[in-house]
C-alpha cells in the first residue's frame, strides 16, 4: 500500500561534507595576519592546536571548513574569536534546493 509522502525542501550549499572545498568557497580568514601578530609559524600553530601544519595552510587559504572545536583552539592560541578569524560572506553562498522524500 503507498501512503501519502510530503516532500520537505532544503536549503544546501555547494560545499561538500569534506571540509575541504575548491575555489570560489565563500570563507576567508584572517589567521595568517593574526599569527603573524604574534610571531607563530604554521608548524607552532599547528603544534599547539594539535593539527598538522597542512591543516593550517589550508585554514589560512579558506580551503578548509574547520569544526568548532578546532576553530576555537585556533581562536584562543591567536588570542582572537572566532568572528575576527573566520569571515562568511553570505551573498557568495547560493543555495540549492534539494527534495528529501519523509514515509
Amino acid at each position: 500500500m503507498t501512503g501519502y509522502c510530503p516532500c520537505i525542501t532544503e536549503d544546501i550549499y555547494e560545499n561538500d561534507q569534506t571540509g575541504i572545498t575548491g575555489s570560489g568557497d565563500p570563507m576567508q580568514t584572517r589567521i595568517k595576519e593574526y599569527r603573524n601578530r604574534i610571531s607563530l609559524t604554521q608548524d607552532d600553530l599547528a603544534k599547539k592546536v594539535g593539527v598538522r601544519r597542512e591543516t593550517i595552510v589550508f585554514l589560512e587559504q579558506g580551503k578548509y571548513n574547520p569544526s568548532l572545536k578546532l576553530a576555537h583552539d585556533v581562536a584562543t592560541t591567536l588570542n582572537a574569536t572566532i568572528d575576527e578569524l573566520f569571515i562568511f560572506d553570505d551573498d557568495l553562498m547560493t543555495p540549492q534546493s534539494r527534495v528529501v522524500l519523509v514515509d
